[in-house]
């Protein structure tokens, strides 16, 4: 994934993905037809649980599998919200696409790749560019600083 888009880690992604499940399954207990709320919170719920660490109860799936499977997952939530024939009320319908939205939202912005990858390709390359410089720059003026504030 290119680094431009990729802010969240995957913990967070997997975080987010517990809560919207839990959303999906609370929705199903109000629901008079709470089949398929829970069955689509239920889906949501295992797909994180099986994706590993950090956040996930078991290895069964790797980070790109996962990254895979969520769109899957993003697609059964939709095409089910979407199906007439099914036995869901209006609300259950709307929670289902408004969290596709969200997982949708959530995997957009989530970088899958593993801890060691991110790290080795953000490596110093031994250059010195302008804006470590600066940022060194600013960090010896905040300590500068601090230390004439405390002897003041």
């Amino acid at each position: 994934m290119p680094a431009a888009r990729s802010w969240r880690p995957f913990w967070l992604h997997q975080g987010a993905e517990y809560l919207v499940a839990l959303v999906l399954i609370a929705s199903a207990l109000q629901s008079p037809d709470p089949l398929w709320p829970a069955l689509a919170g239920g889906l949501v719920l295992v797909n994180t649980a099986f994706s590993g660490p950090p956040l996930g109860a078991f290895k069964v799936i790797g980070r790109g599998l996962h990254r895979r499977l969520d769109l899957v997952v993003i697609g059964v939530l939709v095409v089910g919200a979407a199906l007439p024939f099914l036995s869901i009320d209006t609300a259950s319908r709307l929670t289902m696409l408004l969290i596709a939205a969200v997982l949708g939202f959530v995997w957009w912005g989530t970088n899958f790749a593993a801890a060691a990858e991110r790290r080795r390709a953000t490596a110093p390359s031994g250059r010195v560019d302008v804006e470590s410089l600066g940022r060194s720059a600013g960090r010896l003026f905040a300590k500068a600083s601090d230390a004439i504030r405390k002897r003041e």
